[in-house]
Parts: C-alpha cells; structure tokens; sequence
C-alpha cells in the first residue's frame, strides 16, 4: 500500500498512447510521482515502466485502499462515449487531476475544470471556460470569452476565436480553426483544417475551408 500523504499517484484509465503520453507529461513536468493504470484489455502488468492494477472494474477498490490519489481518463477520441461514462461514473467519488502543462500561459481568469489535461504550448486567454474531462492537444489556443464543452478533445495546434461556445463530445482535427461568435452544438467532429465560419447545429462530421457537412 502506498503512503498517499507523501506521494501523489495519479491513475489513468487506458493504458494506450494517449494514456501513456498523459503520464509521460504527469512525471515529467513534475504534477505527480508516480502513475498507475487501469485498462479493460491490456493484460501486462507494466506499461512503460507504470503498473497496471488491473480493469476499470478493479478501480474504486484500488481507491479505497490507497493505491491512488487522482484519476485522469486516458482513452481517446475514438470513443468518446467512453471518456464521458467512465468520467461520470466516478466523478463525486474520487478526485479528478487536472494537468496543465508548466509551458501553456493561462490567464488567471481563465478556468480550467476537473479532469482536464492541457499539453505543452497551449494559450488560454482571460475569461475563458474549459469543462471537465477535456484534452487539449501540443499548442492550442483558446481566445478569450471562449466556453469548451465537457468531455471534447482538441487535436494539435487547433484555434478558437473569442466568443466561441462549442458543447460536450466535440472532436477538433489538428490545425482546425473556429471564428468568433460561433456556436457549436453536441458531438461535432472537424476534420484537419477545417475552417468554421457559421454556427454548427447538427451532430457530425465537418471538413474543409469554409465548413461543409460529411456525414
């Protein structure tokens, strides 16, 4: 059993790239020491040198006897349902991390909620509102006034003007771009580049310079 009043140890639920890279940022940029994992399909029991304590199942138990301090949701865009019912099951019961990036310059009015995790590089202006369980990828940039819904993910260098409100489950392709005064509705997904001009009523899948729906 581990002594949580000396050390922190933050556990991740997906032990793939995504939860790898989180851990990666959570040692070396000094947020935690030491990380643990739990994954429903890898059966090793050490990832890059971090246990694997077993399934999500196995993950309030392991809380209990203070094996962990923090959790962080590791599993990616690919299943974003996923990310919002493991994020929802726990939250209330144990802590959530957020981990930002001792490179990204936030502003003191910014907020950042539970469960977020904001590499290297970001920009997040004043007044901004990022909702839980978001992951913002390598050098975004969230322009003031902005409101991320929960449980998105932002590729790398994506960009969002001032003004913007996209809601929960967004995927933002890497290089995307949202002007100002935009709205987003629920389970969006923008394609590399996509440039959004005009508000984004319908769920689904938008790609190109202006936006146009895929499917």
């Amino acid at each position: 059993m581990l002594s949580i009043d000396m050390i922190k140890v933050l556990a991740i639920i997906g032990s793939g790239h995504l939860g790898q890279q989180i851990a990666y940022y959570a040692i070396s940029d000094g947020h935690f020491d030491k990380v643990v994992f739990f994954d429903d399909y890898n059966t090793d029991s050490y990832i890059k040198g971090h246990k694997i304590l077993g399934t999500t199942c196995n993950v309030l138990n392991e809380y209990k006897k203070g094996n962990f301090t923090d959790l962080i949701i590791g599993i990616g865009y690919k299943h974003m349902l996923k990310r919002k019912l493991f994020f929802e099951k726990f939250k209330n019961i144990i802590p959530f991390a957020s981990i930002i990036h001792s490179s990204c310059w936030v502003d003191k009015t910014a907020i950042i909620e539970e469960g977020c995790v904001i590499y290297p590089g970001c920009i997040i202006e004043p007044n901004v509102l990022i909702k839980s369980n978001t992951i913002l990828n390598i050098s975004c940039s969230i322009a003031h006034d902005s409101i991320i819904g929960s449980h998105s993910f932002f590729s790398p260098r994506v960009a969002i003007a001032g003004f913007v409100k996209s809601n929960e489950c967004c995927i933002f392709g890497i290089n995307s771009l949202v002007i100002d005064n935009i709205n987003i509705t629920d389970n969006v997904q923008l394609g590399a580049g996509t440039v959004v001009i005009s508000n984004v009523d319908k769920k689904g899948l938008y790609v190109g310079n202006p936006h146009r729906y895929i499917r």
